[in-house]
């Protein structure tokens, strides 16, 4: 099990993701556009550093959605290895089976 703290900090980050989502992605296409003059693009610039730095989607850790753990991370169950594991062997994710040959 992870540290409760270190998941809580993910889920903030999480939530001020989706909150500064649209300015983020206002500012990044005037700042990617050639077209603007060059005073608007550095203004733009500038207002994306005074945003929060968790506000970007990079800063999100992919964690366990059971145990918080953030390696071995699947991202199609959105579980780590070892839940993955302990689930599929009790039969708890239907269409999973242990292979055997």
């Amino acid at each position: 099990m992870a540290k409760t703290s270190s998941v809580e900090k993910n889920k903030r980050r999480q939530k001020l993701v989706v909150q500064f989502k649209a300015r983020r992605s206002s500012l990044k296409t005037i700042i990617q556009n050639k077209e603007v003059t060059d005073e608007d693009r550095f203004d733009a610039v500038l207002k994306l550093a005074q945003l929060p730095r968790n506000s970007a989607r990079v800063r999100v850790r992919n964690r366990c959605e059971l145990t918080g753990r953030p390696r071995g991370y699947y991202r199609k169950y959105k579980l780590a290895r070892v839940a993955l594991r302990l689930l599929c062997s009790s039969g708890m994710i239907p269409g999973v089976v242990k292979s055997s040959w």
